[in-house]
């Protein structure tokens, strides 16, 4: 077995483009590990963890890059770094000989002097000053970066308000200004509707459903997720949410968010009194209580946020109801249950959006007696062991403990489809729940990697003399990069039940459960 261990000083490449190529490389014959990281000290674990950490790569700075790679023989561990160097260098060049590519800030404002928004993606030991050297220059800010401490997050929302700036992040992916989507944003309609979001799967979720219904957003400003903790205290979600009320092009604001603190939901909904234009706001699992006597219009789930927005902006009354077809929503209850077995009773929820995990845990716990997660929604729920599930069983997939060392599920569905195989082994499970994350920054083909492993699936669950219910819901549009039309296609070749929403296909899942129960 041969190891080699490469230091390339002062030549940082973002997180997403080296996981990918590690993945490539460890694909590669007689390859047993590759790790293409920057040296940071989490990422020094991870080499320590596969045997890769050499005295050279401790003491590597995480500016330094370090290529670890373990093969059968020296030939093939040589071969294994050309690879990385080549896939480097075509990723160095992948914009064109003839394009420019600027490496400061200053050199990309004198290539493009009107810009007004920079968007940020460094270290998190780095953003708090890049961040401040953009809105020093009269930028607008998309920080992409995470790992930032809450106390530059407050320091440099404060600075942007001074300025009258966006600080959209830390740790903010998702966003449409003046109709261009940035880091993992849909192909959605222009239209009159507003977003202000600390979610990105949230803000997508309603943003796709938005343009489903035939109509658009203006802007879809992200805040990051801590925005509304006691600490930051809703700072972008107010500024956002001003800006909205004073943009003529937006006549409809819908707010999203997780769970806010109690106290930074009465600022925002005292700010929401003072607006003319309606405010619709989803705060998942938040204390509905708190909105009796506002002028906000509280909606449960980002379904039924989009919804009361879009008939809004139309003139109309909003009509709640659980599914856009109820009566082919019972048929497919009627002919899955018939198919189980005596084993089969739970569901798994593999989920690559967080916020689209949470939402479908609050509507699947009405129906259950415990649903176990890795995100629990009470404390009892935690799973015992993150790898193993237990009964009915929902994960958020882009968690920490699932992405270390590999690429947000988003961007490289194996993580899951590595999920699906270990579920598939188990007798008691009836129905698989999960979504496919359409968009730019997302994987080039989702669907096609979860249709394979839902193939498998079923194959296994036949092969026992049962049968395996998949419920997928689309976050997408027709003109995003993958298309929503195609995604859906290949999930429906290979059986999967291809819901509107996230939320009706909780709400399907749930019913299957009360009727197996």
């Amino acid at each position: 077995m041969a190891k080699k261990v490469v230091i390339d000083e002062n030549n940082y490449y973002d997180s997403v483009t080296l996981m990918s190529i590690s993945k490539d490389i460890k694909g590669m014959e007689g390859i047993t590990e590759a790790v293409v990281v920057m040296a940071t000290p989490h990422n020094k674990e991870l080499l320590e963890n596969v045997g890769l950490l050499t005295d050279e790569a401790d003491n590597a700075s995480p500016k330094d890059m370090v290529i670890a790679v373990e093969a059968d023989s020296d030939d093939l561990a040589e071969e294994a770094l050309a690879g990385v160097e080549e896939a480097l260098e075509a990723k160095a060049s992948g914009g064109g000989d003839d394009e420019y590519r600027p490496r400061t800030l200053d050199s990309a404002l004198d290539a493009m002097p009107g810009a007004n928004l920079a968007v940020i993606s460094v270290p998190g030991d780095y953003a708090k000053k890049e961040a401040e050297k953009a809105l020093n220059k009269g930028l607008h800010v998309m920080l992409f970066s995470d790992n930032v401490p809450v106390e530059e997050e407050i320091e440099l929302k404060e600075l942007a308000a001074e300025k009258g700036l966006l600080l959209m992040g830390p740790d903010c992916g998702t966003a449409v200004i003046n109709n261009k989507p940035l880091a993992f944003s849909n192909v959605v309609s222009e239209g009159n509707i507003g977003l202000v979001a600390a979610s990105g799967t949230g803000a997508q979720e309603v943003s796709t459903i938005i343009d489903k219904s035939g109509l658009g957003v203006s802007q879809v400003i992200g805040t990051g997720g801590r925005d509304l903790s006691t600490e930051v205290g809703g700072m972008e979600m107010l500024k956002g949410l001003k800006a909205l009320a004073a943009d003529d092009s937006t006549e409809v604001i819908v707010l999203v968010s997780k769970p806010p603190a109690d106290e930074v939901v009465k600022k925002i909904l005292a700010e929401v009194d003072k607006i003319e234009k309606p405010v619709v706001v989803n705060f998942l699992g938040g204390n509905e209580d708190l909105f009796e006597g506002s002028k906000a219009i509280y909606s449960s789930n980002l379904e039924e946020a989009a919804l009361r927005a879009v008939a809004l902006s139309e003139g109309n009354d909003y009509e709640a109801k659980d599914f856009t077809i109820p009566e082919e929503v019972a048929k497919i209850v009627e002919e899955e249950t018939a198919k189980y077995s005596d084993d089969q009773k739970y569901l798994r929820g593999l989920y690559t959006g967080g916020t689209l995990c949470d939402e479908s845990m609050l509507i699947l716990a009405d129906e259950l007696d415990a649903l176990y997660s890795n995100i629990p929604l009470k404390p009892e729920w935690a799973l015992e062991d993150n790898a193993k599930s237990q009964e009915n069983t929902a994960l958020d997939l882009g968690e920490d403990e699932f992405t270390k060392g590999r690429p947000h599920p988003m961007i490289e569905p194996y993580t899951r489809v590595e999920r699906v195989e270990v579920e598939a082994e188990d007798e008691e499970m009836a129905i698989l729940l999960a979504d496919v994350v359409l968009g730019y920054g997302s994987h080039e083909d989702p669907a096609g990697e979860l249709a394979e492993s839902i193939k498998d699936a079923k194959a296994k669950a036949e092969e026992r003399g049962g049968h395996l219910t998949t419920i997928v819901s689309v976050c997408g549009t027709d003109n995003d990069p993958q298309d929503l039309a195609e995604q859906t296609a290949k999930l429906e070749e290979v059986g999967a039940i291809v819901m509107p929403s996230n939320a009706q296909a909780a709400r399907l899942a749930a019913k299957i459960v009360q009727e197996i129960n």
